[in-house]
């Protein structure tokens, strides 16, 4: 039987797609942004593109909302290949409504996160928002509460990363912050819980959108924004990158890549990179840059919590999240927001298989009665619930100080580590020789005839027994002692070695979750 075509149908479907997928891009391009659709293009590969929800419309007939027509609902959501690999999108589209959030904006938002955690990808949301659709009111705050419960329940389940964009405030905001990482458009991505307006009017401060709710509110100061990007361009390929070192879900190992950099390299520089000062700092960067893979490094949090350095590498092609301390910055110590650092990014790196190395050069946790009363045992903690509740391979490299708190802090024997290693010229005790000396000899000292000479004798004597590499690895706390230009070498091996460590065959008792301290 051959049946007839439906020009009219077609035609009226064709019509339909059309106003569906209309947009007046002047303004957004003035703004200095892409819109939705032009995102999207840019961001999936060529012609693979799939939207879901096109024709999606809100029910809701108040203040005039029945005369008003809103494109695709204000959000793209679809799936498509990003570097050949399934990805799936939602992305706001500031154009239609000021991409203002309503109930079946929030609908198709969620449908996009479940179906994303349902078939095992990544779910990146695109966010450019005018905030809630008031003329929904009970119907828009309730979609909020779908969104978060979604998102939560897809977290560890599927990498999540939001694209600040455009505005994004009030409620809408807990969306982002949600998600695995963040980047932010350093000119047109905005963030926060009120806009300046509001939080002059209910609190009387004066304060301009960008000082409130632009990056550096957030890259530096808030430690909420993972990634600066200069443009939406740049954001979407940083967000590529990012995407390259995950598993589209919890169920696959990192996509491992192929490698013309040696895993045997050698690195001799090393040996001379820290200097024999303890009190003299060398640069944290110029040490992962050298034994990684081609030297590439992404790092997130950069602008935050600067004594600590996260970020992911590949060492023989595999991906690996690095957590390593800085000592030209507060000497590498630890302080409440780079524990908090730290400790959210060995969680993530946990929960998508991905091993971690870390890189230790730290005289301990900060101290003070400042850090004290703002918790600083509470957010140190949350580093060690990390590293122990942590499954996958974990290798430390100890370059030079590990003392007190910081020696499991930043990865030892005991806390979880599969491998340590330490230089020839690491410092592994529990405090410096001059604080125990001070301590355990301060009688001694005081009634010394030569002060002076007594607390020096006393601080080399402790220091010859202690301040070294090889009481712990007398005690088989430390697995080897290296040579640095064989860092790489080493961390590789290790890395083969533990190529089958995962949560399936480290052996728990069971539970719902540690009760860390948040």
């Amino acid at each position: 039987m051959v049946y007839k075509a439906y020009p009219e149908l077609y035609e009226q479907y064709r019509q339909k797609v059309e106003k569906a997928k209309a947009i007046n891009a002047d303004a957004q391009h003035k703004e200095g942004k892409l819109t939705a659709r032009e995102r999207v293009d840019y961001f999936f590969d060529p012609g693979t593109f799939n939207e879901i929800g096109l024709f999606v419309k809100g029910r809701t007939v108040n203040f005039g909302m029945d005369k008003r027509e809103v494109p695709a609902e204000g959000v793209v959501t679809g799936y498509g290949k990003v570097n050949g690999r399934l990805v799936m999108v939602a992305a706001e589209d500031y154009t239609a409504m000021a991409g203002t959030f309503g109930e079946y904006h929030g609908k198709k938002f969620v449908r996009a996160i479940e179906l994303a955690k349902e078939m095992g990808i990544p779910f990146v949301g695109m966010n450019d928002s005018g905030g809630a659709r008031l003329q929904e009111g009970m119907d828009t705050l309730e979609a909020y509460g779908w969104l978060f419960h979604a998102q939560i329940l897809a977290s560890g389940i599927i990498p999540q990363i939001a694209l600040l964009m455009g505005p994004c405030l009030g409620g809408q905001a807990y969306h982002p912050i949600m998600q695995d990482f963040l980047v932010q458009c350093r000119k047109t991505g905005f963030m926060g819980i009120a806009g300046p307006a509001i939080v002059r009017t209910q609190v009387g401060e004066d304060i301009t959108l960008q000082e409130l709710s632009g990056w550096r509110a957030h890259a530096v100061k808030s430690g909420q924004t993972h990634v600066v990007a200069e443009d939406d361009k740049d954001a979407l390929d940083k967000t590529k990158d990012l995407l390259s070192f995950f598993p589209s879900n919890n169920k696959e190992k990192p996509p491992r890549i192929a490698c013309d950099d040696d895993p045997e390299r050698g690195i001799p520089d090393f040996d001379a990179i820290v200097p024999a000062e303890a009190f003299k700092p060398f640069n944290m960067h110029d040490v992962i840059s050298r034994v990684v893979d081609n030297g590439y490094f992404f790092e997130t949090l950069k602008d935050h919590a600067v004594n600590i350095i996260t970020g992911f590498a590949r060492f023989n092609g595999r991906p690996v999240g690095i957590v390593a301390n800085q000592p030209t910055w507060a000497a590498g110590c630890l302080d409440i927001d780079a524990t908090d650092k730290a400790a959210r990014f060995i969680r993530f790196c946990d929960l998508f298989g991905i091993p971690l190395v870390s890189l230790t050069d730290c005289p301990g946790y900060l101290i003070g009665s400042d850090q004290d009363w703002k918790g600083i045992l509470r957010h140190g903690a949350k580093m060690l619930y990390a590293w122990a509740d942590a499954t996958v391979p974990l290798i430390s490299v100890i370059l030079r100080k590990s003392f007190a708190g910081a020696h499991y802090g930043m990865l030892d024997k005991s806390i979880g580590a599969d491998m340590v290693f330490a230089w020839p010229s690491s410092r592994i005790t529990i405090v410096g020789a001059d604080t125990a000396a001070s301590v355990i000899f301060a009688r001694e000292i005081k009634e010394s005839k030569t002060p002076a000479e007594t607390k020096e004798q006393r601080i080399r004597e402790y220091s010859e027994i202690y301040e070294n590499p090889y009481r712990s690895a007398e005690r088989g706390y430390t697995d080897d002692v290296i040579m640095p230009a064989d860092t790489r070498k080493m961390i590789n091996r290790a890395l083969d070695l533990l190529a089958n460590k995962s949560w399936k065959t480290v052996a728990r008792p069971w539970r719902k979750y540690s009760n860390i301290n948040l």
